[in-house]
């Protein structure tokens, strides 16, 4: 009998083997790794992209009509890039915007981009038809419209097209701003 108890005191000092030897859990734990990360990979680049594809291709529409139509009044030959144009100051512009419980200021100095000199000396003569027209646009915006970076833009254009609107040959190719103060 005592040698039945010392047999039985031996056996439960040794180590069970382990039910899955190590290497076998760190591959297992490596490859669940890699497809984790290449499927969030995916899920990120098929949906998670195609808002951004379908933003920056809208985005390149309008540059490449911008550019369209910048070449076509530079001359409208291929493959030249417009040489900058004369600039043109203007004397700040403060405003009070269109927003009816507050009251908000605007304070906006402008460059104007103009193809010629001949369109800069049309441009001196017509200042008060184009600070009126331009105080007018400016005074007509709220807060929102033009806080925004697509609201500056738009902003931006309707001033170029409300100036050319004053010259008898549109002439002015885009307005720069080069102050602009929201309060």
């Amino acid at each position: 009998m005592a040698d039945a108890a010392a047999v039985d005191e031996k056996a439960p000092a040794a180590a069970p083997a382990p039910a899955f030897p190590i290497k076998l859990l760190v591959i297992i734990s490596v490859v669940a790794l890699v497809f984790g990360v290449g499927g969030a990979f995916t899920v990120v680049k098929f949906l998670g992209g195609s808002g951004k594809s379908a933003d920056s291709s809208e985005e390149h529409k309008v540059d490449a009509e911008g550019k369209v139509e910048s070449k076509s009044e530079a001359g409208g030959k291929h493959g030249q890039t417009a040489s900058p144009g004369a600039m043109f100051d203007l004397d700040p512009f403060i405003v009070n915007l269109a927003d009816t419980p507050d009251i908000r200021y605007l304070k906006l100095t402008l460059k104007l981009e103009v193809d010629s000199e001949a369109v800069s000396a049309e441009l001196s003569t017509r200042i008060p038809q184009i600070r009126d027209a331009v105080l007018v646009l400016l005074s007509s915006k709220d807060v929102n419209a033009v806080r925004t970076t697509q609201g500056k833009f738009q902003l931006r254009d309707e001033i170029t097209q409300r100036i050319n609107g004053l010259l008898k040959k549109p002439g002015v190719r885009s307005a720069y701003f080069t102050e602009f103060v929201v309060q």
